[in-house]
């Protein structure tokens, strides 16, 4: 279940909060987040509240403000609605994916028995002394 506008105001510490924009920007967080995870997995709701968050207090993405004899300068990219990196890796974190893992290549029906040395005699095309140089009789011609 996505957070409500109310769970927005509390995040954003806001005494009041406009539902209907909350409403909107939650919704497009969640749609968002399904990008990268679906279904949402437990506790993306902190994931959510972020990302609608970051839309709600800054929407049009400023990063330098004055008014009167005061400025604010935020880092750029601090408003609009979008995921993070470490927003899209926490949503793949919940629902368990991500992170290390391995891939054994080995097939199913593979014989566990030990393949080398395959036997004592060397076969066929080893005539055995010499040191293989030239001149040694090997076998094929």
């Amino acid at each position: 279940m996505p957070p409500s506008a109310e769970q927005l105001g509390l995040y954003l510490d806001l005494d009041e909060i406009k539902g209907d924009r909350a409403d909107l920007l939650i919704a497009s967080a969640v749609a968002l987040c399904q990008t990268v995870v679906r279904p949402l997995p437990e506790g993306a709701e902190a994931v959510v509240l972020s990302c609608a968050g970051r839309a709600y207090v800054n929407p049009q993405q400023v990063s330098y403000e004055t008014i009167g004899p005061m400025s604010v300068q935020r880092p750029s990219g601090s408003g609009g609605l979008y995921l993070t990196k470490g927003d899209k890796s926490a949503l793949k974190s919940l629902a368990g994916r991500g992170g290390a893992f391995t891939v054994d290549p080995t097939p199913a029906t593979a014989d566990p028995s030990p393949t080398w040395p395959l036997d004592d005699d060397p076969g066929p095309f080893f005539s055995g002394g010499g040191d293989a140089s030239y001149g040694d009789t090997v076998g094929w011609y």
